[in-house]
């Protein structure tokens, strides 16, 4: 494939944003931290720098080589990187008098040239940065300003070269997606060819040629990621896939079963594994959160390995592990990003379990998981399913572990759930899910004093994970599903709706 894009990370909160813009204009994009840009380029039609926290004055500041891309390839820089060239190239920055963050309008714009076409003057855009571009680098020629930036996006005459001081690929920038569409289509010239029904077929073939006539194990969850994994898997190799769903203990109500009888109707050659004892066992007792998800990876891994050896000659292990994934569990990519959360699913395998790793959506974002799954064919039930965390309830049990308490916490989960299928409010969800909390309040039932549990409820509205906000659900419905989960759940008296955003607060309460 030669219409890749090349972004290059500086350690942006947006650089995740730009490779999703570029996406949703069917290209596929590529993030490389700044300090590892690929030796061969023959792939990539184009090539956008990131903004970055960091001052370009700073002697820490991120310094990519770029010798192989510009004046070579086209390329967009993005406010660190449009103050990059700028510094680095004949230009002068220097700290603006106030922090120049948030709105702005583009009050002039240079109408001629391709890269601002069909973008009107007065188009909000969005800025985040504490320098400001006084003088242009050499050759360059100003393309747009705003009232408070005069040097708002400029070109470099000669090349395909565009440097802007504003976030396009924030919503907040009206015409962002245009911009880059500008840039990436009709200057750069990259076809528009990466749709879901081209990554079934580029990704089915690949994965024909890696595994040959070996056999692969792969762990399905019950979720979108593992079951679309198997199934290009399937596509790809049939019967030599080898399916394994293991019963954790930490599942839904009834969801061991009902998933079960799911796949093998798909047509999977799939196993079920009731290790529940297993994994509650090396959790009791523990309750930091970190080491929770450590224990159910580990043991996962064990467990897996224990049944690869019951499949004759498995050579691979195939993951679900998607984009954010990745992002949240190694930073941006291997740049400055800060690590969050481990993911039990990433991070490869230890060295005692000889299984090579596939992972054919690692580089897929959730929702472009669904299209792919959706192209496929797959049920709509099963597309639709909310994401639920690979620990399953033990990142929804604060503190410590017990069988007692995720028995508690399923009925609850049921209760919610199936509250929200009833009421039509299932899809309006991206993800719901309850947690129990570590602590009791008081209450009163029949006339008599309780001391019990207290659970928090919580949906939010996402597009990939990344981001996500609370979804207002009615009053009237979270009345109900409060008086059903206090009258029919022995042990819980109190009810609370969680309404954090992410950020600043993440989905899971662990």
């Amino acid at each position: 494939m030669q219409n890749h894009v090349l972004i290059l990370d500086f350690g942006s909160q947006y650089t995740q944003l730009i490779a999703r813009r570029v996406r949703e204009l069917n290209i596929f994009s590529e993030i490389k931290p700044y300090n590892k840009v690929p030796e061969d380029l023959s792939p990539y039609k184009a090539v956008i720098l990131s903004g970055s926290p960091s001052s370009v004055r700073s002697d820490e500041a991120p310094h990519p080589d770029l010798s192989g891309i510009k004046g070579k390839k086209p390329l967009l820089a993005v406010c660190y990187g449009a103050q990059y060239l700028a510094h680095f190239h004949g230009g002068n920055v220097a700290p603006s008098n106030t922090r120049e963050y948030g709105r702005a309008r583009l009050s002039h714009i240079e109408n001629d040239n391709l890269f601002f076409q069909d973008i009107p003057v007065n188009s909000q855009v969005w800025m985040s940065h504490s320098d400001t571009i006084k003088e242009l680098p050499t050759g360059a020629k100003l393309l747009a300003s705003t009232h408070d930036v005069e040097n708002a996006a400029y070109t470099i005459e000669g090349e395909d070269t565009y440097a802007i001081q504003f976030h396009p690929e924030v919503y907040h920038s009206e015409h962002g997606k245009q911009l880059l569409e500008n840039f990436l289509v009709k200057i750069a010239q990259v076809a528009q060819d990466w749709t879901p029904d081209s990554f079934v077929e580029s990704t089915v073939a690949e994965l024909k040629a890696k595994i040959g006539d070996e056999k692969v194990i792969l762990g399905l969850s019950g979720g979108v990621d593992s079951s679309v994994a198997a199934m290009l898997l399937h596509k790809a190799i049939g019967q030599q896939l080898h399916c394994i769903f293991v019963n954790n203990g930490l599942l839904r109500k009834n969801e061991f079963s009902d998933v079960l009888e799911q796949y093998q109707g798909m047509g999977l050659n799939v196993k079920g594994v009731d290790a529940s004892a297993r994994f509650l066992d090396e959790l009791a007792g523990e309750a930091d959160p970190e080491t929770k998800r450590k224990i159910i990876g580990r043991v996962f891994v064990e467990v897996f390995d224990d049944e690869s050896h019951l499949v004759e000659g498995a050579q691979w292990l195939a993951q679900g592990t998607i984009y954010p994934d990745v992002i949240e569990s190694v930073s941006a990519t291997g740049g400055p990003s800060a690590t969050i959360k481990s993911h039990h699913n990433v991070g490869g395998l230890p060295d005692y379990m000889k299984l090579k790793v596939v992972e054919p959506l690692k580089m897929l974002f959730k929702d472009e998981v669904r299209r792919v799954g959706a192209s496929m064919g797959l049920d709509k039930a099963l597309l639709g399913r909310h994401p639920f965390p690979g620990p399953g309830l033990a990142i929804r049990i604060l503190g410590d572990i017990s069988a007692e308490k995720v028995a508690m916490l399923q009925e609850v989960d049921a209760i919610f759930i199936n509250g929200l299928k009833e009421n039509g409010l299932y899809d309006k969800v991206w993800q719901a899910g309850a947690m129990l909390l570590p602590v009791n309040s008081v209450g009163v039932m029949g006339d008599e004093r309780t001391y019990e549990k207290c659970v928090a409820l919580r949906a939010v509205e996402s597009t990939d994970g990344m981001t996500a906000d609370w979804v207002n659900l009615p009053y009237e419905f979270l009345q109900k599903v409060s008086n059903d989960i206090i009258n029919k759940v022995r042990g819980v008296n109190r009810v609370v709706y969680d309404i954090s955003s992410k950020p600043p607060a993440t989905i899971e309460w662990e």
